[in-house]
């Protein structure tokens, strides 16, 4: 199963998601996002936009890679696969 690793201020949004270890099983982001949102309903919703999109303030790895298809999350994702989701802070 993939490993899903979240940046440290995503679990203020999703405290059930703090201390647990993320484990999907998923071929592609769209299914990992999917089986997130089982585990913590609103999470799909918080990264994607209305449409699926992936939200401009977010990114994905699948190991080292940056998800490269934004708007369908096709990129492919192995039973072993590390996946990192993360969200830019700003502010001033």
């Amino acid at each position: 199963m993939a490993k899903v690793e979240l940046t440290r201020h995503l679990y203020a949004f999703f405290p059930q998601l703090e201390g647990r270890s993320l484990e999907v099983e998923a071929g592609t982001v769209a299914e990992v996002v999917a089986e997130m949102e089982r585990i913590a309903p609103g999470f799909a919703f918080y990264i994607c936009d209305e449409l699926g999109r992936l939200r401009t303030h977010v990114n994905i790895f699948v190991e080292e890679e940056r998800l490269a298809d934004r708007y369908k999350l096709s990129d492919r994702v192995a039973p072993d696969s590390r996946v990192f989701i993360m969200q830019a802070l700003s502010g001033g």
